[in-house]
C-alpha cells in the first residue's frame, strides 16, 4: 500500500488514539480546524472534552458545518475562536463578543499563513487513506487547508475512508502527517436551500443574463441557488468557483455543464471545496471531471478573469441607491464574512464578457424591511464598491449599474425595489440630490417580463422588443436626437427641436395597462440602442387607445412598424381595450399603409391635413 518513502511500520507508528493525539496540543497553541464538511469531527469533539489542561488556545478556521462547542461560554478561558468566515455554528459567539472575526479575502489568507502573519501551531484536518504511492487526499475541502498543512509544525489528521478522494492539488503525502487518528464516519451533509416564489422569480431574472458558454461561480444563498433550475436550456456552461453543492449534478448529467469552452482548466470543474449530500460525495469520488485547488488559485481575481464570460452570482444583505453592496454584516452585527465573493466579483468584472451579479430579495422581515436602501446601515461593511457590481437582481427585475451615473443607477435600483418602498426611496434620492427634483416613477407594481421577445427582421437583424422602463430616458433621448427632421415632423406634427427631461419622463413612465410602450432595441454586448417605439394611451371615456410610432430613419421599411402595431394590438386585447385610434399626417403614406393592412375595418376621416383613424378589435 505504501511505497518506499515510508515503511508500513513507520506508517503504523503514526496512528494514535484520539486522546493521545489531542494531548500533543499545548497551552497557548493556535489551532487550525479543517473547513466546511471536512471538519474532523472526532478530533474537534475530543479537543473540547480534553480541554481541562488547556488555556488561552486560539481556534481558527473558515466556515465549518460541524460541532463548535469551543465557542460555548463555559470554555471562554480555554478557547478563543477566530473566524475567517462566520457560519451559523459560531455566529452567536461572534455577536456576543466571545469570538473574533477576521475580515479577509479568502484568496489572501494562504499568503498570510505562509508569511507567518497568521501563525498556526497545530492543524486538525481530515484526509482519505493513502493510495499505493502514499498520497492522501484532502477530500471535499482543499481551500486554505492545503496552505496550512504546507506551513505548520504539527499536523493531526483524522483518516476517514468515507472521505471522497478528490483530484487536482488536493494531495498530502502520509510522510508529511505527524499523527493519524483513524475514524470511519459519515461526512457532514449540506442541503441546498429550497426556493420560494420570490427566489424563483429572482432565479429566472438572473438566468436571462447567463449566456451559452459562460463560466459560473454561484455563491451561497437561496437567491443565487434559485438560478440553477432555469439554466437547463443553456449550452456548454463551465464552472470555476470557490464551492459547489448538489445542484451541479443534474446540470452535468443533462449536458449543460461541459466546461468545453473554458479558457483555462478546459474540461474541468474547478473549485476549492464542496458541501452536499452523500450522493454528491459519491459523484466526485476519484472523478477526474472535478479538480480541487487551494484558494489562492481558485479565488485569485487574475485567474478568474482568464475565463471568458465569467459570471459571478452572489447574494447580499443590502444595496444602497448608489450601488454599494453589503454582504457580511447587519449594521454592527457581523453575519458572514468577506469570503470569496469579492474575489469573484472583481474577477468576473475583469473577464472578457464577464458579469458580476448581486441577487437578493427586495425585502426582508416579512416585507417590512427594504433591502434596496438610501444608504447602508451604520456599521455596515462595503463588501463591493460602487464600481464593482454590474448587475443587481431582485424578483422585480434587473438593474444594470456598470458605467451608469448616480442618477441612472438610482432610478434603476428603485425600479427593482419592492413597490411599497419605492416612494420613500425616491423621496430620499431627491433629498440627497441623486435625481431630478421633479423626477417621477410609475406606481406599477410589476414589470411585464412576459412581453419581452427577440425577433429577426426582414434584413436578418436580431432585435429585442420589450416594454419601456423608467430607466430608458437616456437611450430614448438619444433616439430622438438621431431622427431626421422629416421623421420628427411626421411623428410630432411639427418641427420639435428638443426633448427635455420634464417631457421625456412622461414617455418612459407607463403603467403597462392603460399606457403602454414597446421599444425595439439593437444590442451590442451590454450596449442597448433604442431604434423604435410604439405606444398607446387609453381614453377612459371610450376605452379606445390612441396609438403612435416612431422609427429611426435607418430602420424604416423593414417591418418594424407593422410588427409593433400587431404586438400592441395583442397586448391591448389582453388588457381589455376595445380598439385603437391614431392621427396620421396625409403625407405619411407608409404609416397609413401599415394601418390599412391590419385586417381590421378601418374608419378614417381626413381633416386639416391629417387622417383620424379608428378601428375596433
Amino acid at each position: 500500500m505504501i511505497d518506499n518513502k515510508i515503511s508500513h511500520e513507520d506508517y503504523r507508528k503514526k496512528i494514535k488514539s484520539v486522546k493521545n493525539a489531542i494531548n500533543r496540543i499545548k497551552r497557548g497553541d493556535r489551532i487550525f480546524i479543517g473547513s466546511g464538511c471536512a471538519e474532523p469531527q472526532l478530533l474537534v469533539r475530543t479537543l473540547v472534552e480534553e480541554s481541562t489542561y488547556l488555556e488561552d488556545t486560539e481556534v481558527l478556521h473558515t466556515m465549518t458545518l460541524g460541532v463548535a462547542a469551543y465557542t460555548e461560554p463555559k470554555f471562554t478561558d480555554k478557547f478563543r475562536h477566530n473566524a475567517f468566515f462566520i457560519g451559523p455554528n459560531v455566529r452567536d459567539a461572534v455577536t456576543e463578543g466571545r469570538a473574533d472575526y477576521t475580515p479577509i479575502f479568502v484568496s489572501e489568507i494562504p499568503e498570510l499563513i505562509e508569511d507567518g502573519l497568521i501563525p498556526i501551531d497545530v492543524a486538525l484536518i481530515q484526509i482519505t487513506p493513502p493510495d499505493e504511492h502514499g498520497y492522501c487526499s484532502l477530500g471535499v475541502s482543499v481551500d486554505i487547508v492545503k496552505s496550512v498543512v504546507d506551513h505548520v509544525d504539527l499536523i493531526i489528521a483524522e483518516m476517514n475512508p468515507q472521505m471522497p478522494r478528490t483530484m487536482g492539488e488536493s494531495f498530502v503525502n502520509v510522510d508529511d502527517i505527524d499523527i493519524i487518528v483513524e475514524n470511519d464516519a459519515p461526512i457532514p451533509e449540506f442541503k441546498d436551500p429550497e426556493s420560494d416564489e420570490v427566489a424563483k422569480a429572482i432565479g429566472m431574472n438572473v438566468s436571462d443574463l447567463v449566456e451559452d458558454g459562460s463560466t459560473l461561480q454561484i455563491g451561497l444563498g437561496t437567491a443565487p441557488y434559485s438560478t440553477i433550475e432555469y439554466l437547463k436550456d443553456k449550452k456548454d456552461l463551465g464552472v470555476h468557483t470557490d464551492m459547489f453543492s448538489d445542484w451541479i449534478i443534474d446540470l452535468i448529467d443533462e449536458g449543460v455543464i461541459t466546461n468545453e469552452r473554458k479558457a483555462i482548466n478546459t474540461g474541468k470543474v474547478v473549485a476549492s471545496f464542496c458541501m452536499g449530500s452523500k450522493k454528491l460525495y459519491y459523484y466526485i469520488d476519484s472523478n477526474p471531471f472535478f479538480e480541487f485547488y487551494p484558494s489562492q488559485y481558485t479565488n485569485d481575481p487574475f485567474v478568474i478573469s482568464q475565463n471568458e464570460k465569467m459570471v459571478a452570482i452572489n447574494s447580499a444583505i443590502e444595496v444602497d441607491l448608489t450601488g454599494q453592496v453589503c454582504m457580511d454584516s447587519i449594521g454592527y452585527q457581523f453575519y458572514s464574512g468577506v469570503g470569496g465573493r469579492a474575489d469573484f466579483i472583481r474577477g468576473a468584472a475583469r473577464s472578457k464578457g464577464g458579469k458580476s451579479i448581486i441577487a437578493l430579495p427586495s425585502t426582508a422581515g416579512d416585507e417590512t424591511i427594504s433591502r434596496i436602501v438610501p444608504h447602508l446601515r451604520e456599521g455596515a461593511d462595503v463588501t463591493a464598491t460602487r464600481g464593482d457590481v454590474y448587475y443587481v437582481v431582485t424578483e422585480y427585475g434587473v438593474a444594470y449599474l456598470h458605467g451608469k451615473s448616480i442618477r441612472e443607477r438610482t432610478l434603476a435600483l428603485i425600479s427593482i425595489a419592492h413597490p411599497k418602498f419605492r416612494e420613500e426611496l425616491l423621496m430620499q434620492a431627491k433629498k440627497h440630490k441623486y435625481v431630478y427634483q421633479d423626477q417621477v416613477l410609475s406606481t406599477v407594481t410589476r414589470y411585464p417580463k412576459e412581453w419581452e421577445l427577440h425577433k429577426t427582421m426582414a434584413r436578418g437583424e436580431k432585435l429585442f422588443f420589450r416594454p419601456i422602463r423608467a430607466t430608458d430616458e437616456t437611450t430614448l433621448r438619444s433616439l430622438f436626437y438621431s431622427l431626421s427632421d422629416e421623421t420628427i415632423y411626421l411623428r410630432f406634427f411639427g418641427p420639435l427641436k428638443s426633448f427635455p427631461h420634464y417631457r421625456m419622463q412622461r414617455f418612459v413612465n407607463v403603467d403597462y395597462i392603460e399606457r403602454m410602450a414597446i421599444v425595439a432595441i439593437l444590442r451590442n454586448g451590454e450596449k442597448e440602442e433604442i431604434i423604435a417605439v410604439g405606444r398607446y394611451n387609453v381614453d377612459e371615456k371610450t376605452n379606445m387607445a390612441e396609438v403612435a410610432f416612431v422609427i429611426h430613419d435607418d430602420w424604416q421599411n423593414v417591418g418594424i412598424g407593422t410588427f409593433l402595431l400587431n404586438y400592441l394590438i395583442q397586448i391591448a386585447k389582453e388588457n381589455g381595450i376595445t380598439g385603437f385610434t391614431a392621427n396620421v399626417l396625409g403625407t405619411n403614406r407608409r404609416m397609413l399603409h401599415v394601418f390599412h393592412n391590419t385586417g381590421y375595418n378601418i374608419e378614417s376621416k381626413f381633416d386639416y391635413g391629417s387622417y383620424e383613424i379608428s378601428f375596433k378589435f
